[in-house]
């Protein structure tokens, strides 16, 4: 097995967890050409992707080359340091697809050099971070990865007169959905579509071991305690302009609105690295036009709604006059639906600093 190889391998294993809030990492132990071990991060808590395939590996280890995908840690939070634990395993080299930008897990390079393990860095560097961007987004801009989430119909519309924006795609758009609150780890949504759709917001698709934390705005704390995104199947944070009863206060904006850039660092220091908004049309235009939205992910029905309510795109089109020198990530087909990507180009952090 060649190192590209043993890299490609250990980039499809990072794919498979849902570790958030933690990074999506991937290991394989190659000993003499051949796998001994593999791990991935399969959830936050859990066992990091090295110790995931060390503890595979056993004996067979000593001598090993390590790929990962990211940089391995250096510190001891729920989990001890990967890095300690390759050196005890007797790796003699370590290839690391990305530096960890965290500073407080960075390091892991310099304590295997100082042990005398063999460190690289570099290959499959661009295949590594598209698997890991939510992650890397939020520790290079100090605020969550956000991702704005639409499905509409092939006319543009995104819910029926009455507002209800339920069942608008099919079966494999929706567990997509489900899979993309897992790996973001958190989900966002208006007063409007929590009272109007009542949903759980919950991740429901297997392999999923922690739900996304379900934050919802509410600024002047009107919607009823009975709906389901208030109940104990996940952690939920209401976000107010008022102090009683809300878990977070945040200040008004000129337009009335709630401070999205103060919600946003608000929630990258209580740990959140990720944010999925599934929002209306106001709230989803809200994060477009403050720069905020780091990806689109547009969920097309093959049906017309006709007079239904229109799509948050045509809300907000000054905020995607940049549109264009985006990036298309991915087309592709979900059952009868089609899903696009699209990366958005950089605007500003919540410091105020041009993001790279």
């Amino acid at each position: 097995m060649t190192d590209r190889e043993a890299m490609a391998r250990a980039v499809r294993l990072s794919r498979r967890g849902f570790p958030a809030p933690n990074p999506r990492v991937g290991c394989v132990l190659v000993r003499d050409g051949a796998v001994v071990g593999e791990g991935w991060h399969r959830f936050a808590g859990g066992p990091h992707a090295e110790a995931e395939a060390l503890s595979q590996a056993g004996e067979r280890a000593r001598g090993a080359t390590a790929y990962v995908t990211l940089e391995p840690c250096n510190h001891h939070g729920r989990t001890p340091p990967c890095s300690a634990a390759l050196i005890a395993a007797g790796v003699r080299r370590v290839v690391a697809a990305c530096a960890d930008p965290n500073p407080l897990a960075a390091g892991g390079a310099e304590a295997l050099r100082a042990a005398g393990v063999e460190v690289e860095f570099g290959l499959m560097a661009e295949e590594a971070e598209e698997a890991n961007w939510r992650f890397l987004t939020a520790m290079r801009l100090r605020r969550p990865a956000v991702v704005a989430k639409i499905a509409m119909s092939a006319d543009g519309r995104i819910a029926l007169p009455s507002g209800e924006s339920r069942w608008i795609t099919g079966p494999a758009a929706r567990r997509a959905g489900h899979r993309l609150r897992a790996e973001m780890g958190a989900v966002l949504v208006g007063r409007a579509t929590a009272q109007v759709d009542d949903p759980r917001l919950t991740a429901r698709i297997p392999g999923v071991r922690n739900q996304p934390l379900r934050v919802v705005l509410d600024p002047e704390l009107r919607l009823p305690p009975g709906l389901r995104v208030f109940d104990d199947a996940a952690p939920t944070l209401r976000v107010a302009a008022q102090p009683h009863a809300a878990d977070l206060t945040l200040p008004r904006t000129g337009d009335g609105g709630l401070d999205l850039r103060a919600l946003l660092r608000e929630l990258f220091a209580r740990g959140v690295t990720g944010l999925l908004v599934e929002g209306g049309a106001r709230t989803v235009g809200s994060f477009l036009r403050e720069g905020l939205v780091d990806r689109l992910e547009l969920f097309l029905a093959p049906k017309l709604l006709l007079d239904g309510l229109p799509a948050v795109l045509a809300r907000a089109a000054d905020a995607l006059e940049a549109a264009p020198n985006g990036r298309w990530l991915a087309v592709r087909r979900v059952g009868p639906d089609v899903r696009l990507t699209l990366g958005l180009p950089p605007s500003e952090t919540p410091g105020g600093e041009e993001r790279r």
